[in-house]
């Protein structure tokens, strides 16, 4: 295909719901072979309904990034039983909620161990599979990776993070033949806010509903049309992508005024009351 993923051994985590499970069928549609995994199993399940049962072309594996082990034994079975990958998409995330004087430090923990280590620990279990077939890596960020915001001091800082990590590693694997596309997506109609754990309600809002409500408010795009954006710069090899009006806009702001934005960019995205 003109993109150069059909047939190409494609491992996304996070597939069970959300942009994973979207990047997943649109992978599966442009003819790419597809290793799948969720921490989920029926989520994960859903998205094989979708897609089709497991052969010789899809796999569908629990894992849990957070398990370091569980992603070195993953990429070893892969690689002995599938080959090696050309593709990986780190998809997999978890946010929660809550200001950082109350939210505990096993909290906070639980977002880096998924969000930013789950991430590098796919890149070094797959790494060797990566520079053997000149592949591509593709982190998810985010626009919280690219500015704080309150109530997300966990969550920007791993996807801070991973933004760091990714830039980093694009310089080093570039002589190697092995592209690193970094994701920023703005706001994307997923789950995840909705399933995010509560440590502390911010104080402009007066419960959980009215937050749930704004962010289903601000959530301006698909995950069809992110998954797109996300493959095809992932297939041409772009260092960062901006997914979204509302993720370009935020990047412009955060550029022009690097101080003043935090007192400007959360009415105007629609996060606050």
């Amino acid at each position: 295909m003109p993109d150069g993923l059909s047939d190409k051994r494609c491992v996304v985590t996070g597939a069970g719901a959300g942009i994973g499970r979207a990047i997943a069928l649109d992978l599966a549609g442009r003819g790419a072979l597809l290793a799948l995994s969720d921490v989920n199993e029926d989520g994960l399940n859903e998205t094989r309904a979708l897609i089709g049962a497991a052969d010789n072309r899809h796999r569908y594996d629990r894992l849990d990034v957070a398990e370091r082990d569980a992603i070195e034994a993953y990429a070893a079975q892969l690689r002995d039983q599938w080959g090696a990958a050309s593709f990986l998409f780190n998809i997999a995330g978890v946010t929660r909620i809550g200001e950082f004087a109350a939210t505990p430090t096993a909290s906070f923990d639980k977002v880096m161990d998924v969000n930013f280590f789950g991430t590098v620990d796919m890149c070094r279990a797959f790494l060797p599979q990566l520079i053997e077939t000149k592949g591509a890596i593709t982190n998810i960020s985010s626009v919280f990776g690219l500015i704080g915001f309150p109530g997300q001091a966990h969550y920007c800082a791993s996807k801070f993070a991973v933004r760091g990590f990714s830039e980093t590693l694009a310089m080093e694997l570039a002589p190697k033949g092995v592209s690193v596309t970094c994701v920023h997506p703005g706001g994307v109609a997923t789950n995840i806010a909705r399933a995010a754990e509560l440590d502390d309600l911010p104080d402009n809002f007066k419960s959980r509903e009215k937050l749930d409500r704004k962010f289903d408010k601000v959530a301006r795009n698909s995950p069809e049309s992110a998954a797109r954006i996300i493959i095809n710069g992932a297939a041409r090899g772009k260092r960062r992508v901006i997914v979204g009006a509302d993720g370009h806009f935020i990047s412009i702001v955060q550029r022009l005024f690097p101080r003043g934005y935090a007192s400007v960019l959360p009415r105007l995205i629609g996060m606050r009351d």
